[in-house]
């Protein structure tokens, strides 16, 4: 059994093997996937809807005593 290590970048969900290590390969494969956390390269969703809030026609916000009104 081969075990060898490469970084690589997926495209359309996919990840080619490099040239130097194709010939080593028959048959089924065991794959192993290390990442960086997603969310770190994303940024947040309240940042995102503070730089493009959403509008809605007709809305009125709450007054500040509606916010903390006790029913």
């Amino acid at each position: 059994m081969y075990a060898f290590e490469f970084q690589a970048k997926p495209k359309d969900g996919r990840i080619e093997i490099p040239a130097e290590y194709q010939d080593k390969i028959a048959g089924t494969v065991r794959v192993i996937v290390l990442s960086t956390e997603k969310s770190a390269a994303t940024s947040d969703m309240i940042d995102q809807l503070l730089e493009h809030p959403i509008e809605i026609e007709n809305f009125t916000p709450f007054a500040r005593e509606e916010v903390y009104e006790r029913r």
